[in-house]
């Protein structure tokens, strides 16, 4: 059953008396029916295209956030072979928000790391909805520390509304972790692709995105907050979520402006949730252009490029 959101609604209703009427035709066998399908089709789709020709940033938000969107463990699947998860922080445990291991892309050898939120409730409650505690961290800065001694890239799939803000995640030391995660991604002498493919949510994002190049899917968002984050400390209402949405430019396109990312992946219409197969595709595609620009860069001069891209980050069109 298709997952509509809210500003679908219009949409919902043309799918759903195609549907209705397709059911008819084939207990019936009437063709003047199924032409009445089709020609709700027709416009289901000139509906669908133009919803998604103009989305707000607070519709992005809910597109980011679908739960029929791909998450980790369909691009692990979908792209990587010989994959070979590895596990554990080495040190409290192993956090399940956050899946690692190595894998081959198209022959290469990677290190994938990524959020991955769980795709119905049980996995979700295993997942923690993808957001990562300190042991996911410290489990991401352990391989991504072991594919630099073996000169492996790595490739970090981002999709968490943020880390976990538990009162035994902040006594482990949380913010720790993630400011170890970020200075690892800054220190490593291999390449780093990040692809932003969901939500891109504050310091927990930003921990895995710290790389060469930064790849988003168009209906993608990455923010410091999230919108209701945002709207409950600016204004005491979390209800005022569109317009902190407006506010914090969280999109891929206000992103790709302000130089925050590299490289925008367009997604079938309608969104990633309504061809899976072919957002992966894409994704794997964009990932593996970039590992390419970036092969015989190495060591000292790619960290040092690499720190010079966050160092300039916000200036863009500043000298102009």
């Amino acid at each position: 059953m298709t997952h509509y959101l809210d500003f679908e609604k219009p949409l919902a209703e043309l799918e759903g008396k195609a549907a209705e009427l397709r059911a008819l035709a084939a207990q019936e066998e009437t063709k003047d029916v199924v032409g009445e399908a089709d020609a709700l089709d027709r416009k289901a789709k000139d509906k669908l295209r133009e919803l998604y020709a103009k989305l707000t940033p607070w519709q992005k938000a809910q597109v980011a956030r679908h739960p029929e969107r791909p998450h980790c463990v369909d691009y692990v699947r979908e792209l990587f072979t010989e994959w070979t998860p590895l596990a554990g922080d080495r040190n409290f445990a192993d956090d399940h928000a956050v899946i690692g291991g190595l894998a081959r892309l198209d022959g290469r050898a990677v290190m994938v790391i990524g959020h991955e939120k769980g795709h119905d409730t049980r996995t979700r409650i295993e997942r923690n909805f993808g957001m990562a505690r300190p042991e996911g961290y410290r489990k991401a800065i352990r391989l991504m520390e072991l594919a630099g001694r073996f000169g492996v890239p790595v490739v970090t799939l981002i999709d968490t509304p943020g880390a976990y803000p538990g009162k035994g995640a902040e006594e482990r030391g949380q913010s720790e972790a993630i400011a170890r995660s970020t200075e690892t991604c800054l220190r490593i002498g291999v390449p780093i692709v990040a692809a932003i493919v969901g939500e891109g949510g504050s310091g927990g994002a930003v921990a895995f995105a710290t790389g060469d190049r930064i790849l988003m899917l168009e209906h993608s968002i990455y923010s410091v907050i999230s919108p209701e984050g945002c709207a409950s400390i600016l204004w005491k209402d979390a209800e005022k979520m569109r317009e902190a949405a407006e506010a914090l430019r969280l999109t891929a396109k206000d992103l790709s402006q302000l130089g925050v990312i590299d490289r925008i992946v367009e997604e079938p219409l309608g969104g990633a949730h309504r061809d899976r197969a072919a957002t992966i595709r894409a994704v794997g595609e964009a990932i593996e252009e970039e590992l390419k620009a970036l092969d015989g860069q190495k060591g000292d001069a790619l960290v040092a490029a690499r720190r010079r891209k966050f160092l300039d980050m916000g200036t863009k069109g500043l000298a102009a």
